[in-house]
C-alpha cells in the first residue's frame, strides 16, 4: 500500500485515528482475502459517508439557490453525487494508488472501488 502520510499531505488533513483511514481504503475484497475481522472494510464507512454527501450538498444547494424548487433541487444533488462527478473528485487525489484492493479487482482499480472509497 502506498504511503498513507503521502495520501493525507494529499488531502490536507491527518486522521488523529490511523486506522480509520486504513478501513476506509480498505475494499472488501482485500479484507476477505486477509480473512481480516468483520467489518475491516470500507463498506460501514461508505454508508456513513454517503448520508453525510447527501446532508452537506442538501444544504449547500438549499443556501445557495433559494428560489429553486424541491423537484430541481434533488436533480442539483444527483448530479453533483453521481459516479461520474464523484470519479472526477478521485482523478486529481489518484485515489486508486492508496486503495488495498483484492488480487481479482488490484490489477485495474476499478472506479466504482475509488467512488466509495471517496
Amino acid at each position: 500500500m502506498a504511503d498513507l502520510n503521502e495520501f493525507q499531505s494529499k488531502i490536507g488533513y491527518t486522521f488523529k485515528n490511523q486506522h480509520l483511514l486504513e478501513q476506509a481504503l480498505t475494499h472488501s475484497s482485500y479484507a476477505n482475502e486477509k480473512h481480516m475481522k468483520k467489518h475491516s472494510d470500507n463498506e460501514r464507512l461508505e454508508f456513513l459517508g454517503d448520508a453525510v454527501l447527501e446532508i452537506v450538498s442538501s444544504e449547500f444547494l438549499f443556501i445557495n439557490y433559494p428560489q429553486k424548487p424541491e423537484g430541481e433541487l434533488t436533480k442539483l444533488r444527483a448530479s453533483i453525487v453521481c459516479e461520474p462527478t464523484l470519479a472526477l473528485c478521485t482523478k486529481p487525489l489518484d485515489l486508486g494508488k492508496y486503495l488495498r484492493l483484492g488480487r481479482g479487482r488490484g490489477s485495474y482499480r476499478r472506479k466504482k472501488e475509488k467512488i466509495d472509497s471517496f
